[in-house]
């Protein structure tokens, strides 16, 4: 019986653990045809512009758009899950052993300064900033660019998707604000369930919801990584005031994304290689805390 069960919790444990990664892909492709079908069926909404060729190029600039987001989007996503963050296969030297190293219990091996291990991951990771239960991996030195740079196309994938979907708001809005209209909008799961609109109504209502929400979500979290990323900063060391890896924003921007911080960001696929090895950092301030004075 305990074997059973077991076998059950380490199952259940794995769905759980993949299940972000579903569960965002299904809201991505679902984004995807909903405005896709935006474009090519309802939109322009005047008859003479359906008709006319303003229409198609209109429409293909759209998709083109969309679709270039998109690809970037997983692009980046499957070069995030591929690119491994962590100490192993990484020769760590015993020579350079020194101020800011640690010694993991847990992979019995010394760890350089920023590396610190995750316990979901279960290994040590370089340059640690934080577990990312969406694509369930740790972000760290060398799948940080792919990280920001999903966020920055899920981010305006989201900001067009937004500005695409205010039709969608503007014709549940169309009979004013009622009751029935702020619960579609507010709570459509109550308003489905109880048959109160449609399944097409519904659907509509649900996504327009959710691109509000994530664009809020992914806005934050781009945001505050920028302003990490500007500072020379991880997630673990933005709750203290000292920044001792800061090497000027430049600088503590090439150490992110690589040498052609440029123009990596308009494809996964340009090469931009990394100045450092995640393992000897630059120190430019005092890595202890700085020691209260008592005036007398």
């Amino acid at each position: 019986m305990s074997v059973f069960g077991s076998r059950a919790r380490g199952r259940v444990e794995r769905a759980c653990h993949y299940l972000p990664v579903v569960v965002n892909t299904l809201l991505v492709l679902s984004i995807t045809g909903e405005v896709s079908y935006l474009v090519l069926v309802e939109a322009p909404r005047e008859p003479e512009q359906k008709a006319g060729e303003w229409s198609a190029v209109w429409k293909a600039a759209h998709l083109l758009l969309q679709y270039f987001m998109l690809g970037n989007i997983t692009w980046n996503a499957s070069l995030f899950l591929k690119t491994s963050p962590s100490i192993r296969g990484v020769f760590l030297g015993g020579d350079g052993v020194g101020q800011g190293w640690r010694y993991c219990y847990t992979c019995e091996t010394h760890t350089p300064p920023r590396c610190s291990h995750c316990y979901d991951c279960n290994v040590c990771v370089l340059r640690r900033d934080h577990h990312c239960v969406f694509f369930g991996q740790c972000v760290g030195f060398r799948n940080y660019r792919y990280f920001l740079s999903c966020l920055l196309f899920m981010w305006a994938g989201l900001l067009y998707a937004v500005v695409m979907n205010a039709e969608v708001f503007i014709v549940i809005l169309k009979e004013g604000v009622t009751l029935h209209s702020v619960m579609l909008l507010m709570v459509p799961w109550i308003m489905l369930v109880s048959g109160q609109v449609t399944a097409r109504a519904f659907a509509f209502a649900f996504i327009a919801d959710t691109c509000v929400v994530g664009f809020l979500l992914v806005a934050a979290f781009l945001f505050f990584h920028i302003a990490l990323m500007l500072r020379g900063q991880t997630t673990r060391e933005w709750y203290s005031s000292r920044r001792p890896y800061s090497l000027g924003p430049l600088a503590n921007v090439k150490e992110c994304l690589g040498q052609r911080w440029y123009l990596c960001w308009l494809c996964p696929l340009i090469p931009s290689p990394l100045p450092g090895d995640g393992i000897h950092f630059r120190v430019t301030g005092s890595l202890e805390p700085a020691s209260s004075t008592v005036s007398q």
